[in-house]
């Protein structure tokens, strides 16, 4: 799979923002069922995302997911009965508890591509694994837990919520330590269950200059993508997480470096690089292939 550099969510139930999402630029839009949509609009804003699903059957350019309500609780069983049927490319599921959430999720969506006719697990799966207390404890339990888990991803503010917090945020506007602990936790989950780590969203859409140095800082510790808020963020977004010509140029040097001396050591710009250095330049530019290749 290509990883996505940018997730923006859009309100299942608003065709004004459905419609300015699909031109966005988003690697992927997550129609939404669950925080943005009010409990009274949750039947409306089924079939609202059901008939985008079945119009814009095309999703070569911009995939098109659905955030689901949580398992635990009575609308998240309504919500795939209904939205399945539009062939979805995925299912981002909130506040998971454990991997055992991911492999439920998986045989509901096996029952319903069997009852709509579609490819048998073709619809694949991200959680948003850390939106409780305890899911903290359990983001080592995504690995192996199905064929569909293809991201993990966090979320910082309904973590705040449940522990209490009156913010997740310090004196100086940084995460305070519970989250960066957390945050660094389920980078370490996605990459442990060899899926792609996507960073939470970045709150303060107005803040274009924070959300380029927060996305990049994500890009240098391993993520690979981030959720959106509002189209503004996008562009940002896919710029942070898409090498540029500087570090293609240095990681091809690499590669060529290694490659002449047929070695595990080599020297290059004074430095000596080992076989990390050589696996982080093979990644810049597996990375930078892959956006070249989306279009």
């Amino acid at each position: 799979m290509v990883p996505l550099r940018s997730m923006l969510f859009v309100p299942g139930d608003s065709e004004r923002k459905l419609a300015r999402g699909a031109g966005s630029g988003a690697d992927a839009l997550i129609l939404d069922l669950e925080d943005s949509v009010a409990p009274e609009r949750t039947t409306v804003a089924r079939d609202m995302v059901r008939d985008y699903l079945v119009a814009h059957p095309d999703r070569s350019r911009q995939q098109v997911w659905v955030r689901i309500n949580p398992l635990s609780g009575d609308k998240a069983l309504p919500d795939l009965a209904a939205v399945v049927r539009g062939g979805p490319c995925g299912i981002m599921l909130p506040k998971t508890e454990s991997g055992a959430d991911v492999a439920a999720l998986a045989g509901f969506l096996s029952a319903l591509e069997h009852r709509d006719g579609l490819v048998p697990g073709g619809i694949r799966i991200i959680p948003v694994a850390t939106e409780t207390a305890g899911a903290v404890f359990t983001l080592g339990s995504y690995a192996g837990s199905s064929a569909r888990l293809v991201g993990m991803t966090w979320g910082a503010e309904d973590l705040a919520a449940a522990l209490g917090a009156s913010t997740n945020r310090d004196e100086a506007g940084a995460y305070a330590s519970v989250y960066e602990m957390v945050r660094s936790l389920c980078l370490a989950g996605a990459v442990a269950a060899e899926v792609q780590p996507i960073d939470t969203l970045f709150a303060d859409f107005r803040d274009a200059a924070g959300l380029v140095r927060d996305s990049r800082a994500s890009r240098r510790q391993g993520f690979t993508g981030r959720l959106a808020i509002h189209p503004d963020q996008v562009g940002p977004i896919n710029a942070a997480y898409t090498p540029d010509a500087d570090e293609v140029a240095q990681a091809r040097r690499v590669v060529a470096a290694f490659s002449a001396a047929g070695t595990g050591v080599v020297g290059l710009d004074g430095k000596m690089l080992d076989m990390p250095h050589l696996k982080q330049a093979r990644r810049v530019l597996e990375m930078a292939t892959l956006v070249v290749a989306r279009g």
